[in-house]
């Protein structure tokens, strides 16, 4: 029996979503809540299996809820907000908090949750299951320390020197977009070298990436192509989030668009994306083309698209439900490729990490931390 606390603002709400629960006969609704405040006192006197929370709430919002809940006394919580759509900002900032996942309110009349009652089940149901690993900071990426030069690492060329002119453009300088312009800098005239890193994650990636992303150095030899499974409308979001939290530059994909050294690549939610060869080298395509099974973006489109590239290949799988990007790695495995995978003791879903594990693909499996060290080395080999 699934133990479940639910917090919203609504007292429709509260009473559509109990009603929901207390249909199933593996839920059983504790109590609910009308305040961020009033969910942290019941969450704690009631130890709840899952907490459904909603955003905007009085006295203490559902952020602010979020964050107290998983630094103090962490559980798998599910965000249920109409403000998860509007604003994915707000999701993502939850993700990274946190939650186990998010389900968007229907737009239009609140009565419509029925329409989304499966997603609800579906998602509280996994989310009930997983571990919940206490972080720092209620679960935000730590930044970390400069990365150790260790044997095997890659070392970087200098950067070629430039010449400005006085008719070259040249972007103003603001305390809001200094950072990206000293990128831009960092980054002229560094096409990606032949290497690439490919990666995938689903259910508590965004916590994941949030680990992986600020330990990659800035002056990373290649670029780093992302597929995390989030519908679109989210995906953007995330990019910027993780661009703001690390020295590599982060930014949502487009198509056409050349690989760089020292770049992430976040596929745009409801696209697939690959890497193809485009008159200046390699470039970025994304498509429309099915669904595999219910994703798009699916990692195996893009592990597919890469795995003629043999060993200039290093991949990696972290947190998620499900078997996706298995196949793609098996195929980057017998071109020559690395696969790495996210160990147990980090997800928060060993699904997608296990799969690769179990057919026997991974190179190294490490908890999420020490990825990206992993990584740049394999770069090096």
């Amino acid at each position: 029996m699934i133990k479940v606390l639910v917090a919203d603002d609504s007292a429709f709400m509260r009473r559509v979503i109990t009603e929901l629960f207390e249909a199933q006969p593996d839920f059983q609704v504790l109590d609910t809540a009308r305040t961020g405040k009033e969910a942290v006192e019941k969450a704690v006197r009631l130890k709840p299996d899952l907490l459904t929370l909603d955003v905007n709430m009085p006295v203490m919002d559902g952020l602010a809820a979020l964050e107290v809940i998983m630094k103090d006394f962490p559980l798998p919580v599910v965000m249920i907000s109409s403000l998860t759509r509007e604003g994915s900002d707000t999701t993502i900032r939850a993700l990274g908090l946190g939650a186990v996942d998010f389900i968007c309110k229907p737009d239009g009349a609140i009565s419509k949750l029925d329409t989304v009652a499966e997603e609800v089940l579906e998602k509280c149901r996994v989310a009930a299951a997983v571990k919940i690993i206490k972080r720092p900071k209620g679960g935000l990426a730590v930044f970390p320390p400069p990365l150790k030069k260790t044997p095997g690492m890659v070392k970087v060329p200098p950067l070629p020197k430039q010449k400005f002119t006085a008719t070259r453009k040249m972007t103003p300088l603001t305390r809001s977009n200094v950072r990206q312009v000293v990128r831009e800098a960092a980054m002229a005239g560094r096409p990606a070298s032949g290497r690439l890193i490919v990666l995938g994650c689903s259910t508590g990636g965004p916590q994941a990436l949030q680990e992986f992303v600020p330990r990659l150095p800035a002056d990373l030899p290649c670029p780093v192509l992302i597929v995390q499974h989030m519908p679109a409308g989210f995906t953007a979001s995330l990019a910027r989030r993780l661009n703001e939290i690390s020295s590599i530059g982060v930014k949502e994909a487009e198509d056409h668009e050349p690989l760089k050294a020292g770049m992430v690549y976040v596929a745009p939610g409801g696209y697939h994306m690959t890497v193809a060869e485009g008159p200046g080298g390699r470039e970025i395509s994304l498509n429309l083309e099915p669904p595999l099974g219910t994703l798009r973006p699916a990692a195996d489109m893009l592990f597919d698209s890469v795995a003629k590239y043999g060993n200039q290949v290093v991949s990696i799988i972290l947190t998620g439900m499900g078997q996706d990007g298995t196949n793609g790695m098996e195929k980057i495995k017998k071109a020559g490729g690395y696969v790495i995978a996210e160990s147990e003791e980090t997800c928060v879903v060993y699904g997608m990490p296990k799969a690769v594990v179990d057919r026997g693909l991974a190179d190294e499996v490490l908890p999420v931390q020490n990825i990206a060290e992993a990584a740049v080395k394999a770069l090096g080999r």
